[in-house]
């Protein structure tokens, strides 16, 4: 029987999201197929549909596997309700997983932005809760945008280069404790 932690079917998962991400790369996700993802995959069709209503749940699920990933990146930050300053976390996990990254940024995944739960605390300070949520809006898009451009350039710079980088955005403002 095929329960959820059955490692045969945890090992078919990983096999059809390694094929789907490795596919998206060079087609467009209407262009993929249940078909090619199952031949590449060695998995019968019934294994797929088993795990999966079709392709764009697939795509649904990696993203929701990315967002929960992230999220625990940052789990003892939330849970101290505080906020670390710490981006390098990210930059490292992103490079790490950079074809899943390229997946949710290629679907358009990213319009929901990978911060969706940004923390509003720094924006409070930063602006005095003066229009804070345009604040955070234009943090999550330039944030996004930073990424699209290093992971679509390959990784160039190491994570804590980045890190720098985002830090040097926010230099001036006047913030004891803050990055």
């Amino acid at each position: 029987m095929n329960t959820p932690n059955n490692k045969r079917k945890k090992a078919s998962q990983e096999k059809i999201e390694k094929v789907f991400v490795t596919l998206i790369q060079t087609k467009e996700l209407k262009e993929v197929s249940v078909t090619d993802i199952c031949k590449q995959a060695n998995v019968n069709r019934s294994t797929f549909y088993a795990n999966y209503i079709d392709i764009y749940d697939l795509a649904d699920k990696i993203r929701e596997k990315l967002e929960l990933e992230i999220k625990l990146l940052y789990q003892e930050e939330r849970e101290s309700k505080r906020n670390s300053n710490d981006f390098l976390k990210i930059f490292k996990y992103i490079k790490d997983n950079q074809i899943f990254f390229r997946t949710y940024f290629k679907l358009g995944m990213d319009e929901v932005s990978i911060f969706r739960e940004y923390d509003n605390h720094l924006s409070e300070l930063l602006y005095n809760n003066n229009h804070v949520d345009y604040h955070i809006e234009f943090f999550k898009a330039g944030f996004n945008a930073m990424i699209k451009k290093w992971l679509f350039a390959g990784c160039p710079e190491s994570p804590e280069e980045m890190e720098r980088i985002l830090k040097e955005e926010y230099k001036n403002k006047d913030l004891p404790g803050c990055f």
